[in-house]
This record gives C-alpha cells, sequence and structure tokens, in this order.
C-alpha cells in the first residue's frame, strides 16, 4: 500500500492515562498500529485533565478529538427504564454533538476502518451504518465505505445475566436483581442488533465469541484477546519502600481492579464476608489489600473492619502486587477476561480465583492457577498457598511463563489487524 491506511476510533473516554482494563486495551492497540497506520480519535472526558490527556494520545494519533461526555441523571435513567425498550448502557454515552463530530468526520476523511469501542459507543455505528446507501455496506472483503469493528469488551448481557442470578440469591438484593434481569433482556435484544449491523465483531475470548454466536448466529466474530506489557512487568524492581508498602508481617491477600465497578464490589463483598473469616481462622494475623480508584461506600466500609486496608487509586499497581503472598480474583459476575489476573501471573504471583475469575484464558487449575467456586474451598486453597511458600513460588511461576508466552501485547495486535481485514 502506498499510503498507510487511516484508522477512526471511537471510545467512551479518552483511553488515558490508562488505569482502566479499557484504557489499557485501547492504549496498546493504538501504540501497537501506529506505525503502520493513520490514527485518529474521537472520544468523551469531563475531566479536568481531559486537554493534557488529549496531548498524551498525539503521539500515537495524527488526530484526537475531545466532546464533553453526556450527564445522566437518575430521574432520566428511571424515565429511560420506563419509557424505552433500549438498556442503559445505549443510553450512557450518547451525544448528539458526537454523533455530529462523527458524520463530519466520515464525510471528511477516505476511513478504511471505524473501530467502535464498547457497547456504550455502539449507537453511533448504528446510526452511521444505517446512513450508508444500501449499495454501500461492504462485508470485510469489499472496498468503499469503511468497515465497522465493533471491540466487545464484554458479552454484555451475559454479565447482566450473571448479575441476575447472583442478585438473586439474596432477598436484600432482590430490587437490583429485577432492575439486572430487566437490562439482561434489553441487552440481549440490543446487543444481538449490533453484532448483526456491524462489519466484524471484535470478542475477548473463545468464551464469549461462542455466548455472542448464540445470541447472533451469522456474527462475523473474531478473538482478540485482552493482553499484558510483559516487559513493563519485568522489569520491575521493587525498592525497600516497596516491599514495605503493605506494612504487615503476616500473610498478605491482595485484590486490585476499578472499585465502583460491580462485579468487583460484589468479589470484596463476598471475600469479606464469606472467605476471609475462614482464612483468618487458621491464620489470624491475615490481611486483605484491596487496590484500585473510586472506591464504592460499601467498599470503603470494609477498610474499617480490623485487617482490611481499602486504598484508592495508586499511580501503579505493581508494589502492591508484588509485596502479596496470594492474590485472590473471587468473581462471581462479569464477562470477558481479567487484565488483573494478567498483572498477578507476569508479576509471578500465585493466584486463587474462582472459574469465572479466570475464564477465557485456558489456564490450567493446580498447574497455573487454584481454582475453587465456593468460600470454604476458596478459603482452603488460600491457606494451603499460605502455609506453603515452595508451592506458591511453583505456582506463580508457571503462572508468569503462560502469560508472557501468550499474551504479550506484541502478540495480540497483530490478530486485531486480521480482524480489520488486513492480511499479516
Amino acid at each position: 500500500m502506498s499510503e498507510r491506511p487511516l484508522l477512526l476510533f471511537l471510545t467512551s473516554e479518552l483511553p488515558y492515562p490508562p488505569y482502566s482494563g479499557m484504557a489499557i486495551r485501547m492504549v496498546n492497540f493504538l501504540a501497537g498500529l501506529k506505525d503502520r497506520y493513520r490514527l485518529h480519535l474521537l472520544s468523551l472526558s469531563s475531566d479536568a485533565d481531559a486537554r493534557e490527556n488529549a496531548d498524551a494520545l498525539r503521539g500515537f494519533c495524527e488526530r484526537v478529538e475531545v466532546l464533553p461526555a453526556p450527564e445522566r441523571t437518575r430521574e432520566q435513567r428511571l424515565r429511560s427504564l420506563l419509557t424505552s425498550r433500549l438498556p442503559d448502557m445505549a443510553l450512557r454515552a450518547y451525544s448528539l454533538r458526537l454523533l455530529r463530530a462523527l458524520q463530519v468526520l466520515l464525510a471528511n476523511n477516505p476511513y478504511e476502518v471505524v473501530h467502535v469501542e464498547s457497547i456504550e459507543m455502539a449507537p453511533y455505528a448504528l446510526a452511521a451504518i444505517r446512513r450508508r446507501p444500501k449499495s454501500r455496506r461492504p462485508r470485510v472483503s469489499e472496498a468503499g465505505a469503511p468497515r465497522f469493528i465493533f471491540d466487545d469488551l464484554n458479552a454484555e448481557y451475559l454479565l447482566q445475566k450473571r448479575v441476575f442470578e447472583t442478585d438473586l440469591r439474596s432477598p436484600r438484593r432482590w430490587i437490583g436483581a429485577a432492575y439486572s434481569f430487566v437490562q439482561w433482556r434489553r441487552l440481549a435484544r440490543y446487543e444481538r442488533e449490533v453484532c448483526l449491523a456491524v462489519d466484524r465483531v471484535v470478542a475477548v475470548s473463545e468464551r464469549d465469541r461462542d455466548e455472542l454466536l448464540r445470541l447472533a448466529p451469522g456474527a462475523d466474530i473474531h478473538v482478540v484477546p485482552n493482553g499484558i506489557d510483559a516487559q513493563h512487568y519485568l522489569s520491575y524492581a521493587p525498592t525497600d519502600a516497596d516491599r514495605a508498602i503493605l506494612s504487615s508481617t503476616g500473610p498478605n491477600l491482595v485484590f486490585t481492579g476499578k472499585m465502583d465497578y460491580r462485579p468487583n464490589v460484589d468479589a470484596m463483598l463476598w471475600f469479606c464476608a464469606e472467605i476471609l473469616p475462614r482464612v483468618r481462622a487458621e491464620m489470624p494475623d491475615a490481611r486483605l489489600t484491596i487496590v484500585g480508584q473510586r472506591p464504592s461506600p460499601a467498599v470503603l466500609a470494609l477498610g474499617e473492619q480490623d485487617g482490611i486496608t481499602v486504598t484508592g487509586f495508586v499511580p501503579d499497581v505493581r508494589p502492591y502486587v508484588a509485596a502479596a503472598d496470594v492474590y485472590v480474583v473471587p468473581m462471581r459476575m462479569g464477562s470477558g477476561t481479567r487484565l488483573k489476573v494478567l498483572e498477578a501471573m507476569v508479576l509471578g504471583k500465585a493466584l486463587v480465583s474462582t472459574t469465572l475469575g479466570c475464564e477465557g484464558y485456558g489456564l490450567k487449575p493446580d498447574e497455573e492457577i487454584a481454582v475453587a467456586d465456593d468460600a470454604e474451598e476458596f478459603a482452603e486453597r488460600v491457606v494451603t498457598l499460605l502455609r506453603d511458600p515452595a508451592r506458591r513460588t511453583g505456582l506463580g511461576a508457571r503462572a508468569r511463563e503462560f502469560a508472557v508466552q501468550r499474551y504479550d501485547w506484541s502478540r495480540i495486535v497483530p490478530l486485531l489487524e486480521r480482524a480489520y481485514g488486513f492480511s499479516q
């Protein structure tokens, strides 16, 4: 090709700084593509640092356009729940200003691919596709109008189904279960529509691909997993301050994640109520550190308990994970794959996870990770590892090798290019 192909990325928030799973995925895509493609980014942000963050992304993109993120009040969300058949996620990032900006960009630039990040941005893809003349609705192998690639970060309908099933177990959460049931059914309709309308879908795991194909038979779905900047973690050398960061001589358990994200909140509430007391019955000095931005009130309340620390935002999770004796992933809801698992693996940590927490990576239980799905067994696996340093070291070493060999971003970005329709 005489000129590098031009690609447009639509994101629901600026993918910088890369502190969330979405931002990490998008920044590494942009970094991996910038030398072979011309990149434009259209995004939403209301952060005070939006201008500086956009400037940082210009190192990857020749054009970055940022518009204010829409704000939806509780009253607006309730109204749409009662008056619309759309899921809340389809309304969360909708902005007429961004739609008009997209239309201008599409009219004035010869994009070959429009990469649509997440179901929040799907309404823009649907609107643009509906405006294409029927004679110019290409499949990936054809030329003409840009190809729309939908990056489905989670099988969202499956996530809401699991939230509903988890909430249904507790009468105190039945109101939430009712809401999740409605969102699950609406997402199933909407996600199917999106998957069948776009030119190609990107899923993060074979499991998600299978679930989306079950929802939308005939959709063209490629798997492009989440990845890890292995060298960033392998080169980490803890300082004396890092080694003391958990300020405990007892066994240290660590969990990381965005702590207003409902699956993460549920994981910590369940762990602290059902699993940690069982661990402490065997090892009274065991401590838990919960690391991550925007902790919800329920998570902040956990930090008031003896032996539990809630850090809030930290600029670098590596010192906390590296100082852990065991990294825990007690997830009961969600879909897709969890970047936190790769981070802990590359740092050589022994992990104890639910089946759901580590799904999508193809890990072998008891070889690269310890797996347990009920509270008693989960606690037993944690205690066993805490009492056996050699076993922890072996499990962590095999986990590191697995992650580095399969999930470095250098192996992932070529899969994305093939999903775009560019041969490699």
